[in-house]
């Protein structure tokens, strides 16, 4: 299915969480957590026993339960698809392996051009079809309760990946090939930016309610490098979800130094960090929605704290609309669940108030 007729997609499109990405005036703060679905839910931790993690990935009735299970455990305000941003990689031609505790490994990491000129075009209904029907399914679950969000990596990361062949510290690599094989370098760029934004594209067209793009070590770069080697391809990925007409989000950590580029990929919504005062970054990055921005380390302390901290925050922001509350990076594995619902409803409750 590439269209929405058999399905109201519209449901979960008109909440807080929505109202907020385009800046509207809402009842109180939307909040929800990146890597909320998965690690630290002992829902999932048990259902790993079973499965290994692309083997839930790639299982739609799966995936789409794993989605769920914040929402139902915790009351957030959006649902994330549960993936991994490497799964359209596969369609490229891509081999890779998912490592505990290491992450992604991709078996012949990328070297020249001869090896991006290698890379098949993806085409997301067929390579990742398990994906669009995981959206499908979790749409119909979700009932119109909370909106979805897809997602996919950022070209950037993903190059980072690609090039390395797994996580790297100081991404040395891959800024050797960037600065040394300019050429190959923007070719890779292109090639990922259109297979995120088809990507994407098909998640919305599957019921997608909005997608985040992640680019998770664009902080490693120097800003005059961002601006070089990665801004003009995640603009050229907003740019083709623009008549899409769900909001976008920017995800991206340790980027306080560049937030004027940051705030001109051309997403609806920009994500920060907690290296940086949250009003401050609105400063710099002027009318547009902003999530965030939490430090994720405080999930591991008392209740209490992790109250009076997020409450530091929105008495920062004020009820000025247009945020989304949210950690500066993923949940930390392991967070007590306890925290994380006493967070969500200090969110709650600080707008009832």
């Amino acid at each position: 299915m590439r269209g929405r007729g058999v399905w109201d997609f519209m449901a979960g499109r008109d909440g807080i969480f929505i109202r907020a990405c385009r800046m509207k005036k809402s009842s109180r703060t939307p909040v929800w957590f990146m890597r909320q679905a998965g690690r630290f839910l002992p829902e999932y931790r048990k259902l790993r026993k079973q499965y290994g993690f692309m083997d839930i990935v790639k299982d739609p009735k799966l995936a789409a339960a794993v989605t769920l299970m914040p929402v139902e455990r915790l009351g957030v305000d959006a649902a994330i698809l549960f993936s991994d941003i490497m799964t359209p990689l596969e369609g490229m031609g891509v081999r890779f392996r998912i490592e505990d505790g290491i992450g992604p490994v991709v078996d012949a990491p990328v070297r020249d051009f001869y090896d991006v000129e290698s890379l098949r075009e993806l085409d997301p209904y067929e390579s990742t079809a398990f994906v669009m029907e995981a959206v499908r399914r979790s749409k119909r679950a979700l009932h119109g309760r909370t909106p979805l969000i897809g997602f996919a990596g950022a070209p950037f990361t993903l190059a980072t990946y690609l090039v390395e062949g797994k996580r790297s510290e100081d991404l040395s690599v891959t800024k050797s090939f960037m600065h040394s094989k300019s050429d190959a370098w923007h070719a890779l760029m292109e090639r990922l930016a259109a297979a995120s934004a088809e990507y994407l594209s098909a998640q919305v067209l599957s019921g997608a309610d909005a997608v985040q793009l992640f680019d998770s070590w664009a902080g490693g770069l120097s800003p005059a490098d961002y601006e070089e080697y990665v801004l003009p391809y995640v603009k050229d990925i907003f740019r083709r979800l623009r008549g899409m007409e769900v909001p976008t989000i920017y995800f991206s950590t340790g980027t306080s130094v560049m937030l004027d580029s940051v705030g001109r990929t051309g997403a609806n919504v920009i994500s920060v960090d907690w290296r940086i005062d949250i009003g401050d970054a609105w400063d710099k990055i002027g009318k547009k929605a902003l999530q965030g921005n939490l430090d994720p380390a405080l999930m591991l302390c008392d209740i209490k704290t992790i109250r009076e901290r997020a409450g530091r925050i929105l008495d920062r922001v004020g009820g000025r609309p247009g945020h989304i509350f949210n950690l500066g990076h993923g949940m930390p594995p392991t967070t007590p669940v306890d925290n994380a619902a006493g967070l969500v409803s200090a969110v709650h409750e600080y707008g009832a108030h």
